[in-house]
């Protein structure tokens, strides 16, 4: 039996190797949008996968803490 005083706080993590930081999109260069007000436009899809990245990226700090994700 395992003393719950004792375990370590990383027991049951996943390996730093199994469980790499999300990666950050690729901004769009202000070239690729054609300015004609397409819904969605490139920028729109740019924004939505920077806010899953940031959720990502808090989710994987806390599972690493103390880590830097680069």
């Amino acid at each position: 039996m395992t003393d719950p005083l004792r375990s370590s706080p990383t027991e049951g993590a996943a390996a730093p190797s199994d469980d790499p930081p999300p990666t950050r999109p690729q901004r769009p260069d202000d070239e690729d949008c054609c300015g004609q007000g397409c819904v969605p436009c490139i920028f729109d899809l740019y924004d939505e996968a920077m806010g899953r990245y940031r959720e990502e990226l808090a989710a994987w700090k806390e599972r690493h803490p103390g880590e830097s994700p680069e």
